[in-house]
C-alpha cells in the first residue's frame, strides 16, 4: 500500500487517492467505519473543544472544566449541574439531521455483506440514517436511565424534559445512557466490537475522529496487521495519519460525496 502525506503535490493527486479508495471499495465484501464528531460537524452539530467547539474556554462560569462537570461523580454528587449542561448540549444540536456521510454509511449495508459502524457519537445520526449494525461505543444521549431503578426510556428531544428529570417509579434522578467522564465502557457494547475485529475487515475507514482513545486506533492497527486497506477521512492531522493507506484531507460530507460519485459513475 501507499502512503501520502496530508499536504497534495499535484493537481490530480486528490483523484489518485480517491481512485484508490473506490477500487478498495469495490473489492470489499466486509467494511468498517470507524466515526468521530467530525462526520456529524456537517449536520451542524457543535464538539466540545476545537474550532467551532462548544466549550472552547478552559473553565466554566461555575469555575470547573466542563469534563468535571460531565463526569460520572458529578452526576451522583451534583446532577443539575450535569443537566444545566446537557440540556445545553441537546439544545446545540437540537433538529439536527443526518448528512451525506451518515447517508452513504447506511447505504453501505445494502451494498456489501457485512459493514459495522463503531461511533464516538452519542447523537444518533448514524441510526437516524438507517444504518443498523452501530456500536455506539459511548452510548446515545437519548437514551434515559435511572441512577437508582432499572427504568428506562428513550426521548426524541430534552426539550419537555425538566431541568433536573427525575424518574418516574423512584423520584430519582435520570441520567442519559452515554459514558461520561471517568466512566468505563460499557462491557456488551466492548465484546461486541471485539467480536466484529476477530472477524476482521476487507476495509477500514477512520472518519471525522482525532482517535485519541486506543480502542479507536485498534481498528486500524488490526487492518493493518491483517494486510487489510486504511482509510482516514480528516481535514487535519490525527493519531492515525501516518499510520493510514490512505488520507483523504476533506470533511467527511465532502469525501463520500465524492466518493459515491466515482464508485457509482455510469
Amino acid at each position: 500500500m501507499t502512503f501520502w502525506p496530508m499536504a497534495l503535490t499535484a493537481p490530480n493527486e486528490l483523484d489518485e487517492r480517491f481512485a484508490l479508495v473506490t477500487s478498495f471499495l469495490r473489492r470489499a465484501r466486509s467494511v468498517l467505519f470507524v466515526t468521530g464528531a467530525g462526520i456529524s460537524a456537517d449536520s451542524g452539530l457543535p464538539t466540545y473543544r476545537g474550532v467551532g467547539g462548544l466549550y472552547e474556554v478552559a473553565d466554566t462560569p461555575e469555575g470547573l472544566p466542563i469534563e468535571e462537570i460531565l463526569s460520572g461523580e458529578m452526576v451522583s454528587r451534583n446532577p443539575a449541574l450535569t443537566w444545566h449542561y446537557l440540556h445545553e448540549i441537546e439544545s446545540a444540536a437540537h433538529g439536527a439531521r443526518f448528512n451525506e456521510a451518515h447517508a452513504f454509511v447506511a447505504e453501505a449495508e445494502k451494498r456489501h455483506e457485512r459493514v459495522w459502524v463503531i461511533t464516538q457519537n452519542v447523537d444518533g445520526l448514524h441510526r437516524a440514517a438507517g444504518s443498523s449494525r452501530v456500536i455506539d461505543i459511548h452510548g446515545d444521549i437519548h437514551d434515559l436511565r435511572c441512577t437508582v431503578c432499572d427504568f428506562t426510556e428513550t426521548v426524541v428531544s430534552f426539550e419537555t424534559l425538566a431541568p433536573l428529570p427525575l424518574c418516574p417509579r423512584c423520584n430519582a434522578a435520570l441520567r442519559p445512557d452515554v459514558v461520561l467522564f471517568g466512566e468505563l465502557l460499557p462491557t456488551a457494547k466492548v465484546w461486541a466490537m471485539e467480536k466484529e475485529l476477530a472477524a476482521g475487515f476487507d476495509v477500514v475507514f477512520s472518519v471525522g475522529t482525532t482517535s485519541v482513545f486506543p480502542y479507536i486506533v485498534r481498528p486500524v492497527l488490526e487492518a493493518k496487521r491483517r494486510g487489510a486497506p486504511t482509510v482516514e477521512i480528516n481535514p487535519g492531522e490525527t493519531v492515525v495519519s501516518d499510520l493510514v493507506d490512505v488520507k483523504l484531507p476533506l470533511g467527511a460530507a465532502d469525501a463520500f460525496q465524492s466518493i459515491r460519485k466515482k464508485l457509482y459513475a455510469p
